[in-house]
């Protein structure tokens, strides 16, 4: 391809270039590849209870058959793993890894919003964009989780199915760091998922190692969502009341007006008590 003329703004030839390196499907074959890669990474990204880990092996033979791609090859290393481990071993990472490790959480607004009101705006948006688009969620679990718009995104297609995928991108690139970090194989399903994105920017980049060293945004007065008083801190990173400088728990997010509810987070032995704000 011949280079853009230097002539062209450079705002469009920017544009004109992310929109050729975003490579979307061309044939509906393509289409439901794709869809069906999102709709294994969104089911393997789920809490893995007594009927999801029964389903191993269908699991593992569907990403077997998969065309060769670096996504089927991320998920075919991640089910060489998932597919040894003990249910109950499962269990356990999974809880360690997303529900006690805030950098790793898969509740995609609030690496964007933080301790803010604009996450419960953000949520209610989600919520409607599902609601247009003719899907309607269980409202087991908040529109952001990773799950949800990961299987989202496999029903609505790569346009405006995959647009919150897009949004959250500096996110989703923080919590495969986070995985990597930890050595966790799940950074193996973000690999994947972060393959079928256009490549991070610059600006990606710089957002990405902002958000690591400084944390979301906070509220500075007002919503107390977390509760201070429960916490012992204003759940700031690297607030020392937070560990290791970890994040305030995202899937405690109380919206300052009517969201969906959370599921009630998991512990490896089925879900955590009702009541925890």
């Amino acid at each position: 391809m011949s280079p853009l003329p230097t002539t062209v703004p450079a705002i469009v030839r920017t544009r004109v270039r992310a929109a050729v390196r975003r490579r979307v499907p061309t044939s509906p074959r393509e289409a439901e590849e794709r869809a069906l890669v999102l709709r294994l990474l969104s089911l393997l990204s789920q809490y893995p209870d007594e009927e999801l880990a029964a389903h191993r092996p269908g699991l593992a033979s569907a990403v077997a058959a998969l065309p060769r791609s670096p996504a089927a090859a991320e998920l075919s290393a991640f089910m060489d793993w998932f597919t040894a481990q003990e249910p109950d071993a499962l269990a356990r990472h999974y809880v360690e890894t997303f529900d006690l490790r805030r950098r790793s959480s898969l509740y995609l607004t609030y690496y964007l919003h933080g301790d803010t009101r604009r996450r419960g705006t953000a949520l209610l948006t989600l919520a409607r964009r599902y609601r247009a688009a003719g899907w309607d969620t269980d409202g087991g679990e908040l529109p952001d989780h990773l799950p949800v718009v990961l299987e989202f995104a496999a029903l609505a297609g790569p346009g405006a199915g995959e647009a919150p995928l897009r949004m959250h991108r500096r996110g989703l690139e923080l919590i495969r760091h986070a995985l990597t970090e930890s050595g966790s194989p799940y950074r193996r399903l973000l690999s994947a998922l972060l393959g079928l994105l256009p490549p991070a920017t610059d600006a990606d980049r710089a957002a990405v190692a902002k958000l690591a060293a400084e944390g979301p945004p906070e509220e500075e007065v007002g919503l107390d969502p977390y509760g201070a008083a429960a916490h012992g801190s204003s759940h700031g990173l690297g607030h020392p009341a937070c560990g290791d400088g970890e994040f305030a728990p995202p899937s405690a997010f109380v919206s300052p007006t009517a969201a969906p509810p959370a599921r009630a987070p998991r512990t490896a032995d089925g879900p955590r008590p009702e009541g925890r704000s």
